[in-house]
């Protein structure tokens, strides 16, 4: 079971209004990296495919180290089932400043996921290191790192600058993006090896970060461990159910 953890200044269960409906983003490199590049993630890191899960020939086409994984997965009712019964011995996250394992963003915009599971990757472990100085990114964080949830989560929602270089890579991706007033019943996850060395479940509808397990030094994203920790975690759970898990899955490791 996942462990939220931290301590904070704020605390709210009411959902907050939303100023915005972003368009959703299509989770691929070529929209991930443009984004990312374009608010000031170092052009050392790039996302790239994750075509395989499991099959060795396949995950060795990925550069490594791997800091973190982006997927989208479908909302099953078995996948469903595991986080209600997870979220209801949670209480809401209350971190809030630079002592905080991981940075999390609570979504409140709508079709905000895209944004907030890139912001889950490139605000936490090394790539947090990489932030271009006195960037869009870099000044954002400056902001965000200190609030609490409620209020980070207004501060996303009433920057313009994070709303325009979304919108500006969101009909870019290989499939026709949503209509406003469309539901998606994809869900954006991060899965990042943070500086504390623990793999980190990201998730802006969840109630807080969540602390799926340790890794080694030498252990990455992308790993063994990690793997059956996170994503291939989730999969089992569908397969236990008796049916497939149809994900997709990009990795943020240096460039190549």
């Amino acid at each position: 079971m996942g462990e939220a953890g931290g301590k904070g200044t704020t605390l709210s269960e009411v959902p907050h209004e939303c100023a915005k409906t972003f368009t959703m983003l299509e989770n691929n490199p070529e929209v991930m990296n443009e984004l990312a590049h374009s608010i000031g993630v170092t052009k050392e890191l790039s996302f790239y495919d994750v075509y395989s899960l499991y099959d060795s020939d396949m995950l060795a086409m990925v550069p490594r180290p791997v800091f973190a994984l982006l997927t989208t997965i479908p909302m099953t009712e078995a996948w469903k089932q595991e986080r209600d019964t997870e979220d209801a011995d949670l209480e809401w996250y209350q971190g809030a400043g630079s002592a905080e394992p991981a940075i999390w963003f609570r979504q409140t915009i709508i079709h905000g996921c895209g944004l907030i599971g890139l912001l889950h990757c490139v605000s936490n472990g090394v790539p947090s290191e990489l932030i271009v100085p006195g960037s869009e990114l870099a000044n954002f964080l400056k902001k965000a790192v200190p609030l609490g949830m409620d209020e980070r989560a207004r501060l996303l929602n009433k920057t313009e600058s994070m709303y325009q270089a979304s919108e500006a890579v969101a009909h870019k991706g290989d499939t026709e993006a949503l209509k406003p007033g469309e539901d998606s019943i994809h869900h954006f996850v991060a899965l990042v090896k943070g500086l504390d060395g623990n793999l980190w479940e990201l998730e802006g509808s969840r109630k807080g970060p969540l602390n799926r397990g340790s890794l080694e030094e030498n252990e990455d994203a992308l790993s063994e461990r990690a793997l059956e920790l996170g994503i291939r975690r989730l999969v089992d759970i569908q397969r236990m159910a008796g049916g497939d898990l149809p994900f997709s899955c990009i990795a943020l490791a240096p460039s190549v």
